[in-house]
């Protein structure tokens, strides 16, 4: 019974350090990368609203989100989920969410503009 209890906490100690860590190195990109200050304030709602809720990104916003890069979006959803407020979302949902309208902007934005 010892050892089972030993093991929980092991188990638990891992989990914990392992979102420690996930927080820290997500905060050290964010920081490392200026990933707060690449996007316009109506974008980030706009691209948030997109990816935690439901709605549309525009083309403006797609644009600036491809500049963000994709390293800082993604950490910025990571560090977003790692956020005790969005605990009932589904991690896999919003990350599947967050690729695809990842994937839709950089199609947007590489795709040749249509001739006038």
């Amino acid at each position: 019974m010892a050892i089972l209890n030993v093991y929980s906490v092991l188990v638990v100690l891992f989990l914990t350090c392992g979102v420690v860590m996930a927080t820290k190195e997500n905060d050290q990109i964010i920081k490392e990368n200026n990933c707060e200050t690449k996007m316009g304030l109506p974008c980030v709602l706009e691209a948030f609203t997109s990816i935690f809720n439901t709605g549309s990104i525009s083309n403006k916003c797609c644009g600036e989100l491809v500049v963000l890069g994709k390293v800082c979006h993604s950490a910025l959803v990571k560090r977003t989920l790692e956020n005790p407020v969005f605990n009932d979302l589904n991690p896999a949902t919003i990350i599947a969410k967050s690729i695809q309208t990842w994937n839709n902007c950089l199609a947007l934005i590489d795709s040749p503009s249509p001739s006038a």
